[in-house]
């Protein structure tokens, strides 16, 4: 059984359309999305739509609690409080009514067994959309953050750095980003999982976009904080 895990779409639809070509192409049997699918991109109607026709469970993430309820005070840096809501704004009048419900009724995680793999899945930890574990974290913090529950694989998004680590003979993997990776490589970023006879292969797989295309459709567009996103594309990094 081939799976596939992807999440942090945030808007760009271009690159997701890339990534599931790739998945096309490897015969994935099946998909999981791991949150944050509209918000801090072009297109975040179409970035929904393509997350949609998948077919496959998807749980919510942080930038999809704030398309629902906008972004609260303390959530994120204080400088750039005001710009983040105008781009939540912006993200929000590009949606319909139904969009947005989907966004606010979707799951916070994923359980399921497959062929007797016991799998984790969600966008941040198990219990907050805004916390961070970043890939060096201490073994018992990935511990206590991420392992609560017995599972033989986790698997999580948020943090845009993929990776992925043993720990007392479970794995735990980060898928990086979609639409907006933080790691260095201007790139898609997403998770396979191979599943055979009970035992797991994982690999993180990065997928070329054609990236001007996203860049000048932005700088064609209104949104308000272009100069940040245009950057964070072309070096793969904040």
């Amino acid at each position: 059984m081939r799976l596939a895990f992807i999440s942090d779409v945030h808007g760009n639809a271009i690159a997701l359309e890339a990534v599931l070509k790739d998945l096309e192409e490897k015969k994935v049997d099946k998909v999981f999305v791991l949150g944050d699918l509209c918000y801090r991109g072009p297109e975040p109607k179409r970035s929904l739509e393509l997350v949609q026709s998948i077919n496959c469970q998807v749980v919510k993430g942080n930038a999809d609690e704030w398309v629902v309820r906008g972004v609260a005070e303390g959530e994120v840096p204080g400088q750039a409080l005001e710009m983040m809501r105008q781009e939540r704004e912006w993200t929000y009048s590009h949606l319909s009514e139904n969009d947005v419900g989907y966004l606010q009724a979707l799951p916070t995680e994923i359980v399921t067994t497959i062929e007797g793999v016991k799998i984790h899945a969600f966008h941040a930890t198990p219990n907050s959309l805004f916390e961070v574990v970043v890939p060096f974290a201490e073994d018992d913090v990935i511990q206590e953050k991420l392992m609560e529950r017995e599972a033989d694989l986790y698997l999580y998004g948020h943090i845009h750095t993929p990776y992925i680590r043993f720990l007392n003979g479970k794995a735990v993997v980060n898928l990086g980003s979609v639409g907006l990776p933080f790691d260095g490589l201007n790139q898609a970023s997403y998770s396979l999982v191979d599943i055979e006879n009970g035992s797991i292969q994982a690999s993180i797989v990065r997928v070329k976009y054609d990236l001007d295309k996203v860049m000048d459709m932005l700088q064609t567009s209104d949104y308000p904080n272009k100069e940040f996103l245009v950057n964070v594309w072309r070096n793969g990094r904040l």
